[in-house]
């Protein structure tokens, strides 16, 4: 295996009963790259994710990050292997502030408990503490404006902050690989441009990281991964850089439309 390759699947396959929904699907994913996933509603992209994050268990197939062998690990330690994940819809904390939905992603690094809590309150309130600095770090990190409202609460915000609140909450577990579903959901496209602004810094602060991102927005797609992947009825389409993929005639009527694929030409 290439040692610069950090994800990589291959021959992934999932069945419910009769229904293929992802069918001998390979894929590679390189330390400090940035891998888009495209395709239709029902393509599989998601289930592509769960599969890497240990929802769901591939019928046939494997994942490894760093040559480790995922299959059958829950998602629990997963993540605490070095992979996180943002959702298409949002699993924030709506009644916890800001700053305690980060430090709630930094829950695999943490070692007290309630045995703690309850009779050596010092070492916890210091774990805590050093917590809630890193969680003040990555915010500023991700976005200046989002850490001005960390004392708000979660649900308070708009929607584009919901989603910059994700991937803070994500990279509080210090993943080596960050999961990216449809992060531009819900967003204009001045939100969809500061978002992609949030993302090169984060990528810029974090070299080695690697991030797969699952999007219907083409701008996105067009501006910041390095390689695209296509799927279509849970097979591989297509697999190169944008400016290949949207070439390719099946590509630009199914997912791009024709008046898409101009637009990104332009």
């Amino acid at each position: 295996m290439d040692p610069a390759i950090i994800l990589q699947g291959q021959g992934l396959t999932m069945r419910f009963g009769g229904l293929v929904a992802m069918a001998e699907v390979d894929f590679s994913l390189r330390k400090g790259e940035v891998l888009g996933i495209i395709g239709p509603n029902g393509a599989g992209k998601s289930t592509l994710l769960n599969i890497i994050t240990g929802l769901y268990v591939p019928s046939s197939g494997e994942v490894r990050l760093s040559g480790e062998l995922l299959n059958g690990q829950p998602a629990h330690r997963i993540v605490a292997k070095g992979i996180a994940r943002t959702f298409q819809s949002s699993r924030l904390f709506a009644d916890l502030s800001v700053l305690d939905n980060v430090i709630i992603g930094r829950h695999t690094h943490m070692k007290t408990g309630v045995f703690d809590a309850i009779f050596n309150r010092r070492k916890a309130d210091a774990e805590l503490d050093a917590a809630a600095e890193i969680a003040e770090r990555l915010l500023k990190a991700v976005s200046r404006e989002l850490h001005a409202q960390r004392h708000r609460p979660a649900g308070e915000l708009p929607q584009a902050d919901r989603r910059r609140l994700e991937i803070a909450r994500a990279l509080a577990s210090e993943p080596k690989v960050l999961l990216l579903d449809e992060p531009s959901s819900g967003m204009d496209d001045a939100d969809t441009d500061a978002l992609m602004d949030d993302i090169r810094s984060v990528c810029a602060e974090r070299p080695d990281l690697a991030l797969m991102i699952i999007e219907h927005d083409m701008r996105l797609i067009a501006s910041l991964p390095q390689r695209v992947l296509v799927l279509d009825y849970g097979q591989k389409l297509a697999e190169g850089t944008f400016e290949e993929v949207r070439l390719i005639p099946r590509v630009q009527e199914a997912y791009l439309g024709r008046k898409g694929a101009q637009h990104a030409q332009a």
